[in-house]
């Protein structure tokens, strides 16, 4: 026999081989794991129907597309001048300028500030500072005192608050 016809003899010997159903455990197993059973799969919950509120501008409903109240000015007359030209220390928030040290010149007093991009800036009593409108109202080795005008989220209105930069060691 040639050398070719023996692998073919051998292959088809392995075929036959392998093609016999007994002893397929897996197959038998196949066959009896889904007898006896039924899926419980719940309904799909109904659907509802989606109605679409209705704008009432009669209603007590706030306009979205107006402000809740416009900025009044109260009687005790409080609000930031928005037309003076800002200082270089109003572009940082307060919580990030420094307070390193003082100077004093005379009758004047500085306040040495340093900025987060690591310039140090001269204060004096008058100068503005931080994003609330805060004006230098006192300077002493402690602390640079400020008074802060800030909007009043409840009713819009202005109102003046204490803030303070304490002196960094």
């Amino acid at each position: 026999m040639k050398f070719a016809q023996k692998i073919w003899l051998v292959l088809a010997v392995l075929l036959t081989a392998c093609g016999s159903d007994q002893g397929d455990d897996l197959d038998r197993f196949m066959q009896e794991a889904g007898q006896g059973q039924k899926a419980k799969i719940e309904p799909l919950p109904e659907v509802k129907p989606y109605t679409p509120l209705e704008y009432n501008s009669d209603a007590v409903l706030h306009d979205p597309f107006k402000p809740r109240k416009t900025q009044s000015v109260k009687a005790t007359g409080i609000q930031p001048d928005f037309n003076r030209p800002k200082e270089p220390l109003e572009a940082y928030p307060l919580e990030s300028l420094k307070y390193v040290g003082s100077l004093s010149k005379e009758t004047l007093e500085y306040a040495l500030i340093k900025t987060p991009d690591n310039n140090v800036q001269q204060v004096t009593i008058g100068n503005y500072i931080g994003q609330n409108f805060g004006i230098v109202t006192d300077i002493n080795e402690a602390e640079v005192q400020l008074k802060e005008i800030v909007q009043d989220s409840a009713s819009g209105d202005w109102i003046e608050q204490s803030a303070s930069i304490a002196l960094q060691e």
